[in-house]
């Protein structure tokens, strides 16, 4: 079964980097498709203003106007081409809040090899879990594939709700990093430290620090689009600002409570494993920054001076800190020295 579950990782990893590479040419397409579809307006807009002038030079001269028509008819017909080539496309794809296309030819592609990728991932976890008795996030190898299968299956639950597959690949590109670098750990299954040998808050406590991290990677991407965007709405290809706004802060709203749980639950275990319920170890520190910059998060969204580029701001922070959370014990020594290596 092991070897089962690690055959599942490493085709999952596969899929993933080429759900990667799909949203990457996803987002190209859609880019190249909003440019032409302006530069077809613009033609057209154009045409449309000079033919009234063609018609009228038409009434003083027959050759004139002959050739004005013939002119004016020839970039007419080409732009209107141009034209319904880009209408055509976009008819084609799956149009979001404020008119934003989210689809392209590659669409279809990229998200159906991330659905398969979580399920060859999540599967894989499973398969582990099972082997070892407890959730498959006993050490750095086990938590850096929950962490990434959390962040697929975050972006593809909001991604039903909200067009935001044009910054899939921020999320996803998240995820394919952290599978190649637990490639690069070493996955044998080893005895865990003593302190982390209680299996339902193992299994609890860390599901939780995985479920919420994963979810916040998609409030990351939604924050760094709307910088992108800004208020103007500055690219035709992504989301609007309204929608990037509302997909963040859904996604905080989510996990913000289950990330409190898992710091609340700690705090028990480490009271279990430790005698004491707060150390200020360095991974407890970096989990309680983590906790206050997307509570003020929450509290500011709504605050006329905080809204818009500042609260995207705190979210890209907020993932930051996610991720300093993650990795702090390679970083600094403490008790919660879990990666195995």
């Amino acid at each position: 079964m092991a070897s089962i579950a690690q055959l599942l990782f490493v085709a999952g990893t596969v899929i993933l980097i080429s759900g990667f590479a799909a949203h990457i040419g996803h987002a190209v397409l859609l880019a190249n498709g909003r440019r032409l579809a302006a530069a077809a307006e613009a033609l057209t807009s154009r045409a449309s203003a000079a033919a009234p002038q063609a018609a009228w030079a038409g009434g003083s001269s027959g050759s004139s106007g002959s050739s004005g028509s013939s002119g004016s008819s020839g970039s007419s017909g080409s732009s209107g081409a141009s034209g319904s080539f880009v209408r055509a496309q976009a008819a084609s794809e799956a149009a979001g809040p404020a008119g934003y296309a989210v689809g392209t030819a590659l669409s279809g592609a990229a998200q159906w090899l991330t659905v398969v990728a979580f399920a060859a991932l999540a599967s894989s976890a499973v398969l582990r879990g099972i082997v070892v008795g407890r959730g498959p996030w006993g050490n750095l190898f086990e938590f850096s594939i929950a962490f990434a299968t959390s962040i697929v299956g975050g972006y593809l639950f909001l991604s039903r709700r909200y067009p935001i597959r044009s910054i899939g690949a921020i999320p996803v590109g998240v995820a394919a990093f952290l599978v190649l670098y637990a490639s690069s750990l070493p996955s044998k299954i080893e005895p865990l430290v003593p302190a982390l040998q209680n299996a339902p808050l193992l299994t609890i406590h860390v599901g939780m620090a995985v479920l919420s991290y994963g979810i916040f990677a998609t409030s990351f991407a939604a924050g760094i689009g709307y910088l992108a965007q800004g208020k103007d709405d500055r690219f035709g290809w992504l989301p609007g600002h309204e929608v990037l706004d509302e997909a963040a802060y859904r996604a905080v709203v989510i996990g913000f409570p289950i990330f409190a749980t898992m710091i609340i639950l700690g705090s028990w275990w480490a009271s279990i494993a430790w005698s004491r319920y707060w150390g200020w170890d360095p991974k407890e520190t970096a989990a309680l920054v983590t906790w206050l910059v997307y509570a003020i998060y929450l509290h500011v969204r709504n605050q006329r001076s905080w809204a818009g580029r500042p609260a995207a701001l705190l979210l890209v922070i907020g993932f930051g800190m996610v991720l300093v959370t993650y990795s702090g014990s390679l970083w600094f020594t403490g008790l919660h020295a879990y990666s195995g290596l």
